[in-house]
């Protein structure tokens, strides 16, 4: 399975937040200074704030009215029916004690709220576009019926067809949103409720760069394919699958059939129990039929005439071939029952908050159907295909082979139910303590097949195993600041979170032996505030064990043999993370934030073609041991002008730490002008510097330990969005 990463627009850049150190009455439970609207990979969703684990491990979760968008990610990815959007009235970034305390998750989490109605009728709208021809429509219009009725409604369209041209299709991201709410005031005042559906239809491709790998961590762009403007899908588009359930085959087209639909329906509300408690509720349906669609390049070799490699029309090929693995999860259908209530009671010294949260998640037969082929290294390169070899690599009539190898099933369904307090304590003038727990009951039940996923397998035919397991998770966080003078204190937070099986693990053959995953996590560090300047300085500590994985792996002396290890392993990080943000003369603000930090595996040991590996000790994958984030802004009348410039050090390509990718940055620049109440107007440019290069993971190179042989070596990985400008209109009536 491959990591999952979320990114969001790029127009509206969320500004720092010069007060929040000051906010002294309780730890804030937002974080203020990051702008997690700006992504230099994709424009589909929020970026990952780094915490020193891999997305995977630690990554940001996205609410939506104080309920997590998906149950779980995988198969439904939380960007198919979540965008920012004019329909959601707030987007804030949740601090990690609050996503411990309420969700009982490690990570950020990014929370958003639907629009409600409004007393007088509004409406709301923005359109964007670039020179690549990206179209972004999004409107919203609110307004009053009677009787303390309010409506809502909104639609939200984007056409993207990223920075390269494909030969199957016009767009990478094609997303349809609609929205329809109904809020109702109670007439003593006391509270309200809404009433939302939300519709959506998305599909959406990762593409990835073939380069030449130097000594150093340089990738260089090869004469015949520009990173980030080329295609590296086949050029037709189309991938032949042998279903694993029925062993019929099927040829499916990434331009036609990636689509995820999803039908959502909220009910939120709030009322006044008496002067100083006060009850929220929330409840969702969630449908969907959910699809993954991946072609993921594996290795890259030079090829001779010997290794009979031909078009389709059965001329010789004799250059470098890319093998690749398609991946493709059709229409997976999942139903989700969540819900939360809480109530709260505000004293002098506390906000008292108890509440109860759950989530019921049904998948019917999840699939994850694999083959894999050979293409040219180009750009659209053709299908190659293959005869003569003596390892089974060969492919068939259609161009294909190794059908469902890593093949993956599960079928059942997760419920969890949750119990959750916090308190905020102003214990005195000088001290203020957040502290909370939450404690939670997760069964997950279903079945799930055994067998190794030999070429061509069709489980249909076998006999699945059943499972049933109930786990008992516990988080707690704890945040204190002290105020030892009025503008300068200490800060400090401990906090513990464990996370156990999901049906997901049971995707895979034989049984995952599923072990729970303790988080702990400790901070302490000081902050000082003045009129014109604000610091928070901290140094961190956090571990994690028992991560799951499943890696799908590329013999490293034959890249035509791939298996698939479960794994499981521990990270341990380290970290100082500095935070500034200073208005050293009127109109201009900046904010400054360098993070020191070490992130490194343990117990991280498999085996895979007959031998055994241990990872021990090494560098964890695609995490910067330096980070640095520059925001600074100028406003001037109705200008506002902005830049924000991010600074990654080295960062490791692959587990044996042989290869890595040089430091870079990721840029963007922008300016906004308001020309009245109704309009303004923002245009964006993401890497203004037009950096090329790759960064990620190289793929199929999980195994190597002698780097020379890559060196002037054709790999592939992802990348950074070339220069891309942006352009708006917002308008309000």
């Amino acid at each position: 399975m491959p990591f999952f990463a979320v990114a969001q627009q790029t127009e509206k850049p969320v500004p720092a937040d010069t007060s929040r150190v000051k906010k002294t009455k309780a730890p804030a439970k937002e974080e203020e200074n990051r702008n997690v609207m700006l992504n230099a990979a994709s424009n589909t969703g929020p970026r990952e704030v780094n915490i020193g684990l891999p997305s995977n491990v630690g990554g940001i979760t996205i609410l939506e009215n104080d309920m997590p968008v998906v149950h779980f990610f995988w198969p439904e990815l939380p960007t198919t029916s979540w965008r920012q959007s004019n329909s959601l009235g707030k987007v804030g970034l949740l601090k990690l004690g609050e996503v411990a305390i309420t969700q009982g998750d490690l990570g950020y989490a990014v929370n958003s709220y639907a629009r409600k109605g409004t007393a007088k009728t509004e409406l709301l709208g923005s359109l964007s576009t670039n020179q690549f021809g990206w179209l972004k429509g999004d409107i919203t219009l609110s307004g009053p019926l009677k009787n303390n009725w309010f409506y809502t409604a909104g639609v939200y369209e984007n056409f993207d067809p990223s920075t390269y041209d494909m030969k199957f299709a016009r767009y990478v991201d094609k997303t349809q949103i609609y929205r329809a709410g109904l809020t109702k005031l109670f007439n003593n005042n006391k509270g309200e409720v809404s009433l939302f559906y939300k519709y959506s239809s998305s599909a959406s491709l990762t593409n990835y760069s073939v380069f030449r790998y130097q000594e150093g961590g340089v990738a260089q762009e090869l004469s015949n394919f520009r990173i980030g403007r080329d295609s590296y899908f086949l050029n037709s588009g189309t991938i032949r699958f042998k279903d694993i359930l029925t062993g019929e085959y099927m040829d499916k087209n990434l331009g036609s059939d990636a689509t995820s639909s999803t039908h959502t329906i909220d009910l939120v509300g709030n009322y006044a129990l008496n002067d100083s408690w006060k009850l929220n509720f929330n409840a969702r349906y969630h449908a969907t039929k959910a699809t993954l669609f991946y072609a993921i390049p594996l290795g890259t070799v030079s090829q001779s005439s010997a290794d009979n490699f031909t078009y389709s029309d059965g001329s010789r090929y004799t250059g470098d071939v890319q093998s690749v693995m398609g991946m493709y999860s059709p229409n997976v259908p999942t139903h989700t029952l969540m819900s939360r209530v809480e109530i709260v009671k505000k004293t002098d010294k506390h906000n008292w908050r108890i509440g109860l949260t759950e989530s019921y998640y049904n998948v019917n037969k999840f699939t994850s159907n694999r083959s894999f082929y050979y293409q040219e290294v180009a750009a659209n390169p053709a299908q190659l295909y293959r005869s003569g070899a003596t390892d089974g690599s060969n492919t068939d009539d259609a161009g294909f082979y190794n059908y469902n190898i890593a093949g993956e099933y599960h079928n059942g369904y997760e419920n969890k139910v949750a119990a959750f307090f916090s308190d905020d304590w102003t214990v005195s003038d000088k001290l203020t303590v957040t502290y909370g727990l939450n404690l939670k009951y997760n069964k997950v039940k279903g079945d799930y097949y055994e067998q190794q996923r030999s070429p061509g397998i069709v489980l249909g035919d076998l006999q699945t195993t059943n499972f049933d397991k109930n786990y008992f998770n516990k988080a707690f966080d704890i945040n204190a600041v002290y105020k030892i003078t009025p503008k300068f204190g200490l800060l400090a937070e401990a906090m513990y979170t464990e996370q156990s099986g999901r049906l997901e693990n049971y995707s895979g053959a034989l049984d995952p032996m599923v072990r729970v995953s303790k988080s702990p996590y400790g901070s302490f560090g000081i902050y000082l505030n003045s009129d014109k300047f604000s610091l928070v300085s901290a140094v961190n500590y956090l571990t994690r064990d028992n991560v799951q994985t499943r890696l799908n792996l590329v013999n490293p002396t034959n890249s035509s043999q791939a298996q698939a290890a479960t794994v499981y392993y521990g990270i341990r990080t380290i970290g100082w993370t500095t935070d500034i943000v200073t208005s050293p003369f009127k109109n201009f603000d900046l904010h400054y934030l360098i993070t020191l930090q070490d992130p490194v595996y343990r117990n991280y040991t498999f085996s895979a073609f007959g031998n055994d590996y241990n990872y021990n000790g090494k560098s964890v994958l695609e995490i910067s041991k330096v980070l640095m984030e520059i925001d600074p802004s100028y406003t001037m009348n109705k200008w506002r002008f902005w830049a924000s410039l991010r600074s990654y050090s080295q960062q490791f390509a692959n587990l044996t730490n042989v290869l890595y990718f040089k430091s870079r940055w990721e840029t963007f620049a922008g300016a906004a002008f308001a020309l009245n109440k109704h309009y303004d107007f923002g245009l964006t440019v993401v890497n203004p510097l037009n950096q090329r290069g790759a960064k990620g993971t190289i793929s199929g190179a999980e195994l190597i330990t002698d780097p020379s042989p890559y060196y002037n070596s054709i790999l592939t990985g992802s990348y950074i969005r070339p220069f891309t400008i942006e352009a708006t209109v917002n308008f309000k009536f």
